[in-house]
């Protein structure tokens, strides 16, 4: 405040002096009337100028509010025309009623009063008037990125030039790094029975396919061993590699076409992580999905996003049973130094999970072990192997209840898990919590979804059935490794079931398993009478099939009227039979099970990989063979199916 007004003397005491003056006066003038009257004249002159000073002093004041008031609205239009960021008030029409210079810089007109905010801001038509409470909203005018601020409550909006930063976090994230594996899958298979020459030259077609490949995305490339390849890269050029959908396999595949077998190779990326020993882990574990999955294929982990490509071939079979011999072994160490045995297989089992699982109580019991399996109860599909097993009561009696398995199990027992490898799909979860001994034996694909904290993994996507690899197993695990009757019938069912009776998915070693389970007493006519269709069941799957719709030419798809339950293990063998018809290349077959859920199976000549397609919707299996559960009916799960197979033909295409 300037000081001419910090030093005017005005208020009350002002008027109070006056009051004085007029009394010590009036009391002068009772003594002398010249003295009092001298008085009065002077105390009227005081009172006069008082009054005057007061007003000057008013209108001083009023002049320099006045000018105050004017400087600061001068000063407050100059700051909001020159702010670094626009202003825009809107009346209840969403119409412009003012807005600042800046705005107008952006939209390049003099004035947008009047105009809606949806033509001002083109963006604002998609978003719904609640998403305008929440975070900021970005948009692109004249090759510049504005976020748009709304405050609801003053009907104003907020526009900020982003571009800068905008442009700096998508540089950012394009050179994000990210790491890859490539591993030549089948190396040791494909080059068996090659001399040297040839397999250099195989070789060396096959590394320079990669090394080209590398070159034309961009991609660092060094090579760890004959068959592995480490790859960095970033961003950009993983988005372009997963647009491409990792052509390199194909053009391997191809290159290679004429050998015997073909060389495939398994890929494993890692993104979404600052550190690169963290990438480095999520590679090597990618890679071993993809290698799980039966290799010929690459897994890209983006933080929690998973995606597979590839997986257009079967797995290669191992022609070793070295690594048999080795789980073999590992198992039975396993065995010896826990408490007692728990296998389980998944839930609504089947022949091959309950005879592998047969399979592995023996391989306990020969080192003396307690062992049980848990069953959680008999379906369609098993339920002549267990009137079978019923006969033998030593046999039946390892068989338990999940709550009972779970008054077994401590820290010190085993727990094997046979034919899936994922948690949520075992006989009962809550036991895989109680022990940290756990052995997965699986012939399944690796799915997203796997046991973690497993002690001991055995998956062979490349065999026939579980059985099959616990038969393999059960030849090492002991010197004198002999099978009951029913034993041997239960783990040979598993196979012919899995195998359609031996024609589909067999390679050298099935037969092999085959021919120690029956040099073991198996039974085949046992078998072959527990496999017999019923009448009344082979009419409703001939209903069934009835009702199949070709989709895509070459696709067929058969769906249960809504309120008919089926038993799974129909709805499997009606997708068996779609298959053997002319011109269908995959079949699909979904029905509402008595459990409620709706039941898919999937079924391919291995042209087409059904394995995806049932990931899509939760499931998984094999390239020909899947199965997946759904909530809700059949004609959801129906839609579901075709808009995922839809997709599937507009990124790849079905072959002709």
């Amino acid at each position: 405040m300037p000081k001419f007004l910090v030093n005017r003397w005005h208020g009350m005491h002002i008027v109070w002096a006056l009051v004085l003056i007029f009394v010590l006066t009036v009391a002068l003038t009772w003594y002398q009337w010249v003295l009092g009257l001298l008085g009065l004249v002077l105390g009227g002159a005081v009172g006069v100028f008082g009054i005057m000073a007061e007003r000057a002093f008013r209108k001083d004041l009023n002049d320099y509010v006045l000018t105050l008031s004017y400087r600061i609205k001068g000063a407050g239009n100059d700051v909001i025309g020159q702010l670094p960021f626009g202003i825009i008030l809107y009346n209840e029409e969403k119409e412009v009623e003012w807005h600042n210079a800046f705005v107008a810089s952006v939209t390049g007109r003099p004035t947008a009063v009047g105009e809606p905010l949806g033509q001002l801001f083109p963006v604002l038509q998609q978003v719904k008037e609640k998403d305008k409470d929440g975070p900021p909203i970005e948009t692109t005018i004249g090759g510049r990125v504005y976020e748009l601020i709304f405050r609801p409550q003053e009907r104003m909006v907020y526009v900020r030039d982003v571009t800068d930063m905008w442009t700096l976090k998508k540089r950012y994230e394009e050179e994000k790094l990210a790491l890859g594996i490539v591993m030549m899958d089948n190396l040791e298979e494909v080059a068996q029975g090659m001399d040297e020459q040839q397999r250099a030259l195989m070789l060396s077609k096959v590394t320079g396919e990669i090394n080209e490949w590398a070159n034309r995305y961009g991609l660092f490339l060094r090579r760890l061993s004959s068959d592995r390849y480490m790859v960095i890269a970033n961003q950009v050029s993983l988005k372009q590699l997963e647009q491409s959908r990792f052509d390199l396999l194909d053009e391997v595949r191809e290159i290679t076409v004429d050998q015997k077998l073909p060389m495939t190779l398994s890929i494993g990326f890692a993104s979404g992580s600052d550190n690169v020993i963290e990438l480095g882990h999520l590679a090597q574990s990618s890679l071993d999905i993809a290698l799980g999955r039966g290799g010929d294929q690459a897994v890209v982990k983006v933080g929690q996003r998973q995606n597979f490509y590839g997986g257009k071939s079967n797995a290669v079979e191992k022609r070793t049973r070295v690594r048999a011999r080795v789980i073999a072994h590992a198992l039975r160490d396993l065995m010896k130094e826990s408490d007692n045995v728990v296998i389980m297989g998944h839930k609504i089992p089947d022949m091959d999970a309950v005879g592998a699982a047969i399979g592995v109580l023996k391989a306990a019991q020969l080192h003396g072990k307690e062992a049980f399996i848990v069953l959680e109860g008999v379906n369609p599909s098993i339920q002549r192997l267990m009137e079978m097993i019923k006969e033998d009561d030593k046999l039946y009696r390892r068989f338990i209840t999940p709550d009972h398995a779970l008054g077994l199990v401590g820290k010190r027992s085993l727990a094997v898990v046979v034919d899936t490898h994922r948690g949520t799909m075992v006989a009962e979860p809550r036991l895989l919590q109680q022990t940290d001994r756990i052995v997965i034996i699986d012939h399944h694909r690796r799915s997203e979804e796997f046991i973690d904290d497993a002690v001991l993994i055995y998956m062979e996507p490349y065999a026939s059935s579980t059985c099959e690899l616990v038969t393999e197993l059960l030849q090492y695990i002991h010197e004198r490794a002999a099978l009951e009757v029913k034993e041997a019938t239960a783990l040979l069912a598993g196979i012919t079931v899995d195998t359609k009776s031996f024609s589909f998915r067999t390679g050298s070693r099935t037969f092999e398993a085959a021919s120690f389970l029956r040099r073991n007493g198996a039974d085949s006519m046992l078998i072959h009478r527990m496999l017999k269709e019923d009448l009344e069941e082979y009419i409703r799957k001939a209903e069934i099939i009835r009702h199949a719709e070709i989709f895509r030419d070459h696709l067929a798809i058969a769906a249960v009227d809504a309120g008919k339950a089926v038993p799974q293990l129909l709805i499997a063998q009606a997708a068996d039979t779609l298959l053997n018809m002319t011109g269908v290349k995959a079949s699909f077959v979904l029905g509402q099970r008595p459990d409620g859920t709706v039941g898919i199976s999937a079924r391919s000549l291995g042209q087409i990989n059904v394995q995806v397609v049932m990931e899509k919707l939760g499931g998984g299996g094999h390239l020909t063979n899947a199965a997946a559960q759904l909530q809700g009916t059949v004609p959801e799960a129906v839609k579901k199916l075709k808009k995922i197979l839809k997709e599937i033909d507009g990124e790849e295409g079905f072959p002709e």
